[in-house]
């Protein structure tokens, strides 16, 4: 039987490992700035342990550093390599190290365990992903706001059950749909906000008998706080991964009904909007067509993102605790939910910035019964109580007529209405939104900067 010699073990069937390396060599490429950054400050706090005898001298750690500032520059140029024989992003790096560096690379694992270092690369990368996944939700929000704001009350049939309901605008609708994409920032905050504790120092679940400053390595990576138990912080994994998930499954949902209104909206027996034709797909057979491919993807794709939440949660149930094998998988999970979630905020940006209104047909939508509530209202003006009101109109729908849909998009005028948007809202919440993430952008960059330096 042929055999592989790999880092943690003599000899291993090359299938076995095939199989249980899966496809780390090349997730694990997505890693390798963090694992960089994760060892720069795993050799520092080495470095200034109190011990009689250094593990690792501060100027070995200096040299470590540097040449992990290589390999990070050289995993950004695309030149970083993970052998199947590697298994890992971690052993990767190890290997480059000690080829380098000689023995001083093959103390770097001291006191760690490849369970809290691929922790915390995947916190760190959990970080810099959802602060660009928060960035590109505010886009989207920002381009429906603008859209919005160009159409103004251009009056709208709102509808309930897919039935005209009553008057609305196009603004109205699209900054409703800026709204509820920008709560969703509020759900890829509490995922942020819980895996920015630190790991490291866990090692495999259970410490070290070594004095390991763990508050220090939560300094040098710029995490918010530090998992107290380092039981608790093994067990974490995967957890973040479910929890990422989640706030992207919920956002996909949500596009996917923005997706859905596009679709309606732009049919011929509405023609309220019109799609860019850039953004539409014709037929191989009838040459009139321009589909909504785009679109229809975008429910697709989000049908997918929950079903990756779903496979994350239901990987972990009933899992005994401490470290298990499965956990590896979660990492693939997060990853394609993530770039699916990314990929459809752009894209959509792009399609809500081409979209024009046909002023005309909005209003050619407006039928009598679309201004039966405010009917009612008029005669509850006039004294008569409400639910009299509203039987008095239900009983006698067909003396309705026509009105002015402009003149019904006025009159409401309380806060949130057709006639009452506060486009300065929007604004403020996406400014205050844009201040965040580039403050914890630049802090980031910092942390990166002088740990590499």
């Amino acid at each position: 039987m042929k055999t592989k010699k790999t880092i943690t073990d003599n000899t291993v069937d090359p299938d076995i490992l095939t199989y249980t390396v899966g496809d780390d060599p090349v997730l694990d490429l997505r890693l390798a700035v963090w694992d960089c950054m994760g060892t720069a400050a795993h050799v520092t706090m080495l470095s200034e342990m109190p011990l009689k005898t250094p593990i690792i001298t501060q100027a070995e750690a200096t040299e470590v550093r540097r040449e992990l500032g290589r390999i990070a520059a050289s995993a950004q140029d695309g030149h970083f390599e993970i052998r199947v024989e590697d298994q890992d992003v971690h052993m990767a790096v190890e290997r480059l190290l000690t080829e380098k560096l000689g023995d001083l690379g093959k103390k770097i694992h001291t006191g760690r365990s490849r369970n809290d270092q691929v922790a915390v690369d995947v916190r760190l990368h959990m970080k810099d992903e959802l602060l660009a996944a928060e960035s590109e939700t505010a886009e989207l929000a920002a381009a429906l706001c603008a859209f919005g704001r160009q159409a103004g009350r251009i009056p709208l049939v709102g509808r309930t059950h897919l039935q005209p309901a009553m008057p609305s605008s196009v603004e109205m609708w699209a900054t409703g749909h800026a709204e509820m994409i920008l709560d969703q920032i509020e759900n890829l905050e509490a995922a942020y906000r819980l895996v920015d504790r630190n790991p490291l120092g866990s090692a495999a679940g259970y410490g070290v008998p070594l004095p390991l400053n763990r508050a220090r390595t939560t300094e040098l990576l710029g995490f918010s706080a530090t998992i107290h138990n380092v039981f608790g912080a093994s067990m974490a994994r995967g957890e973040c991964e479910a929890a990422v998930l989640s706030a992207l499954a919920q956002l996909m949902a949500v596009l996917s009904r923005l997706a859905e209104d596009l679709i309606l909206f732009s049919m011929p027996e509405f023609a309220y909007f019109k799609l860019p034709r850039a953004y539409c797909t014709g037929s191989s057979i009838m040459p009139q067509k321009f589909n909504p491919d785009v679109l229809e993807l975008v429910r697709s794709k989000a049908a997918q993102v929950l079903g990756l939440q779903t496979a994350a949660l239901s990987l972990l149930h009933a899992m005994p605790g401490g470290y298990n094998r499965d956990l590896q998988d979660c990492k693939g999970l997060y990853m394609k939910g993530l770039d699916i979630t990314r990929t459809t905020l752009r894209i959509l940006a792009k399609v809500v910035a081409g979209v024009t209104v046909d002023a005309g047909k909005c209003r050619a939508g407006f039928t009598p019964g679309v201004f039966a509530t405010d009917v009612a209202l008029r005669l509850v003006a006039q004294g008569t109580p409400w639910r009299d009101a509203y039987h008095e109109v239900r009983d006698h729908l067909e003396r309705l007529s026509e009105e002015d849909p402009d003149a019904a998009v006025n009159a409401k005028t309380h806060e949130g209405t057709t006639g009452g948007i506060d486009e300065g809202l929007y604004a403020r919440r996406l400014a205050a939104v844009a201040q965040t993430i580039q403050t914890r952008q630049k802090a980031f960059a910092q942390c990166r900067e002088r740990l590499f330096a």
